[in-house]
């Protein structure tokens, strides 16, 4: 009996709820056989009781098949999550994905997807492999902001396969439809579709999905919350009251649905002029401190107004990849690390109460600097 022979046994335990086997996944971590007796050590990503059973008993069961008198299988899994989205179920229908972070706001023109694509960018510039999922089924910009308007993807069988765009795996609904065509759908449909973006999309084995949400509290966040463990949530705002009084309820959904919320992204927070490079206090600067200290977060960065983040997402380069010595890039990087550091928190506890890391002030909050 040698390891080769194991292996292809195990292609035939099928993960639970799919139709790729713990193999094809690249759960099994190693093999190990010593006459006629094996051990097979399997990683998973779900925390849930029931699949990790399945799996023991499935591959109990195809290892006998082949003679062998003593079969151990050993499965490791995350700890239990102590308050995390989806932890009741364990429902986790794109296991391939370690960690899921849901970037939110309460209303629209607020900079989210800005947000979003430059966060996704900077993680993979520090070496994550990343993803990055427009979930903001009735107005999706990503594909022009990350140069992929116009681009249509490839069909492999049932599934399609995502774009690799400054090292970041890309899926939007804008690139599955014509250019301008408008989304006029009911809850129900955008619940399938957020569905079906996290299931029959090739996703690789990803160390994050950063998923770009609609703005709101509906039904695409309930949806992606109960299929999904979110690991990690961002709220992005802007230092206007009226703009505060949405962000508190998105902070709040993060909240009931129990997903830890990572910090503030507060956008649009001073204007860095092109001319003398200095930062003016035009729209207001730090306003969401409140809003954090109510919620026991942090304002994970400050973002101000500058035209080279117009320009790049309008071209489709993003001031974090083809800017990275501006002021404005290297905020989205410290935002990116602050985020990455609460994700590696909340997989060490296994859990969150819902509360930041704390928070680190950096040198001299005030005008062109953070």
């Amino acid at each position: 009996m040698n390891k080769e022979q194991i292996l292809e046994a195990l292609k035939n335990v099928i993960y639970p709820g799919f139709t790729k086997s713990i193999v094809d996944f690249g759960f099994v971590k190693d093999v190990t056989v010593d006459g006629d007796s094996a051990r097979v050590f399997v990683d998973i990503t779900s925390s849930a009781q029931e699949v990790k059973k399945q799996i023991i008993q499935d591959a109990e069961t195809e290892l006998k098949k082949l003679g062998l008198k003593e079969v151990f299988i050993d499965v490791s899994a995350p700890k239990a999550p102590v308050e995390r989205s989806n932890s009741m179920s364990g429902k986790n229908i794109a296991p391939q994905v370690k960690n899921f972070l849901m970037i939110s706001s309460g209303k629209g023109g607020v900079g989210k997807s800005t947000t979003s694509v430059n966060i996704a960018v900077a993680l993979a510039m520090q070496g994550k492999k990343v993803g990055l999922l427009d979930a903001d089924i009735y107005g999706p910009n990503i594909p022009r902001m990350m140069g992929l308007e116009g681009q249509r993807p490839e069909v492999v069988g049932n599934k399609v396969v995502p774009f690799k765009a400054m090292g970041v795996e890309v899926m939007s609904m804008g690139s599955l439809m014509e250019e301008g065509q408008s989304v006029i759908w009911r809850g129900s449909m955008i619940m399938k579709a957020i569905e079906q973006f996290l299931r029959d999309i090739l996703w690789s084995e990803l160390d994050v999905l950063v998923i770009d949400m609609p703005p709101g509290t509906g039904d695409a966040q309930l949806t992606l919350a109960q299929s999904v463990p979110v690991t990690a949530g961002v709220t992005v705002t802007t230092p206007q009251e009226v703009s505060l009084d949405d962000s508190r309820r998105s902070l709040d959904m993060f909240k009931k649905l129990h997903i830890p919320t990572a910090g503030i992204i507060e956008n649009m927070s001073g204007f860095i002029c092109p001319g003398d490079g200095k930062e003016y206090d035009i729209f207001g600067m730090g306003t969401s401190q409140k809003v954090a200290d109510e919620f026991n977060t942090e304002i994970i960065a400050r973002i101000p107004i500058e035209p080279d983040i117009r320009k790049g997402g309008d071209t489709g380069k993003p001031v974090t990849y083809n800017m990275p010595d501006s002021e404005t890039a290297k905020r989205f990087q410290e935002a990116a690390s602050k985020i990455w550091s609460f994700i590696e928190k909340i997989n060490e506890d296994g859990g969150a109460d819902n509360a930041a890391i704390q928070p680190t002030t950096p040198p001299g909050v005030s005008a062109c600097s953070m």
